[in-house]
């Protein structure tokens, strides 16, 4: 009985570790369905965005090569909301407005007058943080990949031109910016760089070439 609860627990071991490894982000890790991370990244102006990549968006290899990856964007997530427990120090209000781009068609496609009246009602920097006011209180660009059961589910409204599902599409801009000073030093390195973007200017990251628009993250 005792040799057989053995296996048992070595069976339960060798499990839990197979999880844990499909769980964390690494070098081999891929988008899939069920699987929703946010990271943020500074272009070549300085200026930050979160990313939100809705299951199928890829993750820069700046930042999965990097050893507990998922605990820094944890980190840096907890800051963002200022619900850390390590950096109690957060930014001013920057008392600023957001300003709707591109917005996904699903799964339910809404008119534009309805989607500004939305982030108007939503986005008041004296409100509770949430999505809408990240820009108006925080000065971050907000990016979400095309999302979708299958190819061709979702497109984002106000862009012309072919998209894939994963391509991450600029849905919320503030009006005052953000810097990487208004970040912890100890977190640049779970933040993405790239040295050709533009989010005043760049609506659409295609997703394949995600590698090739952030070659670096921040460093001290």
């Amino acid at each position: 009985m005792s040799g057989q609860l053995n296996l048992l627990v070595k069976i339960v071991k060798q499990l839990d570790r197979k999880v844990i490894e499909m769980s964390t982000l690494n070098i081999n890790w891929q988008p899939e369905f069920g699987t929703m991370y946010y990271w943020l990244a500074v272009d070549s102006k300085g200026k930050i965005a979160r990313m939100m990549n809705n299951n199928w968006g890829n993750i820069p290899l700046v930042l999965l090569q990097q050893d507990n990856i998922e605990e820094t964007l944890d980190l840096i997530s907890e800051y963002i909301w200022e619900e850390s427990s390590l950096y109690l120090q957060y930014p001013k209000n920057k008392m600023g407005k957001t300003i709707l781009d591109l917005y996904s068609s699903y799964p339910t496609l809404y008119s534009k007058i309805y989607m500004e009246n939305f982030i108007e009602q939503n986005s008041n920097y004296n409100l509770e943080l949430q999505d809408e006011n990240l820009p108006s209180r925080k000065g971050i660009f907000i990016y979400q990949a095309i999302e979708g059961n299958k190819e061709g589910d979702d497109y984002p409204v106000g862009y012309e031109g072919k998209t894939k599902m994963g391509d991450y599409y600029r849905y919320l801009m503030p009006t005052i910016y953000a810097t990487i000073n208004d970040f912890p030093k100890e977190l640049w390195h779970g933040i993405a760089l790239s040295n050709t973007l533009d989010f005043t200017q760049d609506r659409l990251i295609f997703n394949n070439d995600i590698n090739q628009y952030f070659t670096d993250y921040v460093r001290g």
